[in-house]
């Protein structure tokens, strides 16, 4: 009976809230800043299904982000995102759907030429990955969004080559078209026929920071 007592004190202390630590953040030689998207190597590809036959990719040519970075601390870390929506890229587009898309059914570009993610949130999900949750505005509504976010590492600089801080970042999250006023195509109930509400996005993004210390003389 003692036995049993004591077995059911660990089960009960086991399922507690709280007695599970937070995970720890990921090292990095990489030092805590304001860090700025280094445009040449970062890209912003989104999907919706077409028809139930296909996952239609296009992806956003101009856009920019900086973050205050702070490995010591990441759950006070900060992003700040714009995309230009007239910058939407897509592979050989029928003759005049790229523009019915920044139209008023869309997109409407014309409008709103700003869409804008800013952090509110972060969680860590393990040592080098978090849950980044933000207020996001697209079509003139904001609504909050989270991505799901890898930190794939950095580095203090390598100069002469690299001469500043260097970290990466890939993410990926969903949305609804519909709770940001584009619900132009929704499939009805039950039925594939038209463009989803749901929006796949994709990011991939490294950022520059600090100067590299000087190396010794």
């Amino acid at each position: 009976m003692k036995h049993s007592a004591h077995v059911a004190i660990l089960l009960l202390a086991a399922c507690a809230p709280g007695t599970e630590e937070s995970p720890a953040p990921a090292a990095t030689e990489a030092p805590a800043g304001r860090y700025t998207l280094d445009k040449a190597h970062a890209s912003l590809v989104f999907r919706v299904d077409h028809l139930g036959f296909s996952n239609y990719t296009g992806a956003f040519k101009r856009f920019d982000a900086s973050l205050d970075f702070n490995p010591e601390n990441p759950e006070a870390m900060r992003v700040e995102a714009t995309i230009d929506p007239a910058s939407l890229d897509l592979s050989a587009p029928p003759e005049g759907f790229l523009d019915t898309l920044l139209g008023p059914d869309w997109f409407g570009a014309g409008a709103f030429p700003e869409m804008t993610f800013t952090s509110t949130a972060v969680a860590l999900a393990g040592p080098d990955r978090a849950r980044v949750t933000g207020d996001f505005t697209l079509h003139g509504v904001t609504r909050p969004v989270t991505l799901e976010v890898a930190f794939n590492g950095g580095y203090a600089g390598y100069p002469p080559y690299d001469p500043q801080a260097r970290i990466g970042f890939s993410a990926h999250g969903t949305l609804k078209r519909s709770d940001f006023g584009i619900a132009f195509g929704i499939p009805e109930e039950g039925s594939t026929l038209g463009v989803s509400d749901e929006v796949d996005f994709i990011i991939e993004a490294e950022f520059t920071g600090p100067p590299a210390p000087e190396p010794p003389q």
